[in-house]
């Protein structure tokens, strides 16, 4: 019988992670994972971040925002329709490092002018494309080691201008258990249920922020629990 072992980050590789991988099968698989964020309240946690370092700056007419990790643009899109409430632009800007994926963004997007999108390596030493007022990372730093993690934060936060808002999975024995049961009854698409496992145990325990933002002084600092097993870390620069 699996163990479910939550200890420690699990090096796992997940389908996903196959930057090869296109086509149809990519198409439905990003849209049943799009599913399942949006039924589990992911968008709300990736807005509700970028309303408090929005809430910080009073006189506002037009926003830069970054997501990295795009897949096909989702979220953007989400973030896109609330801010057609808002009384600012927002200037949209996807990047992924799966060119596949940022085709089916595109064409997602066509009815969103305020959308653009971008292959590029955020490991880059200058990455100048980063520069931005808000840094969106929702379901994406999981993939990522723990050196890799604290090397692209500080990088994350000196390309930011208001801040930087981190979604991401919270590590949990229940989490897992609780999935499996959401999978058996709503998800019938196998890489979507067997990536959404592993992604779990790829997540994070609030100890694991509170390492990543060691020699981050240049910010404040917001780590909560959303539902359903999600952290909001929210950066917001002290310079702003």
């Amino acid at each position: 019988m699996f163990k479910i072992d939550t200890s420690k980050r699990t090096d796992q590789q997940e389908i996903m992670d196959d930057f090869e991988l296109q086509g149809e099968e990519l198409r439905k698989t990003l849209k049943d994972l799009d599913r399942i964020n949006s039924w589990l309240g992911g968008d709300r946690v990736t807005i509700d971040g970028i309303k408090k370092l929005v809430r910080s700056k009073k006189e506002i007419e037009k926003i830069r925002v970054i997501d990295i990790g795009c897949g096909d643009g989702a979220v953007l899109r989400k973030v896109a329709d609330w801010a057609n409430t808002q009384a600012f632009k927002l200037d949209l800007l996807g990047i992924d490092a799966n060119p596949f994926a940022l085709e089916i963004a595109r064409d997602l997007s066509r009815d969103y002018p305020s959308i653009d999108f971008q292959h590029l390596d955020i490991f880059d030493k200058e990455a100048k494309e980063l520069d931005c007022d808000i840094l969106l990372c929702t379901l994406t730093m999981h993939h990522f080691k723990d050196g890799e993690i604290t090397m692209l934060m500080k990088k994350f936060e000196k390309h930011s201008r208001l801040g930087v808002v981190i979604n991401d999975l919270h590590r949990s024995r229940l989490a897992y258990v609780l999935f499996q049961a959401f999978c058996a009854v709503f998800v019938n698409n196998e890489i979507a249920r067997k990536d959404g496992l592993i992604s779990i145990l790829r997540g994070f325990k609030k100890e694991d922020f509170q390492k990543y933002r060691t020699g981050m002084n240049g910010s404040k600092h917001s780590i909560k629990w959303k539902w359903a097993f999600r952290y909001q870390w929210v950066i917001q620069k002290y310079t702003v």
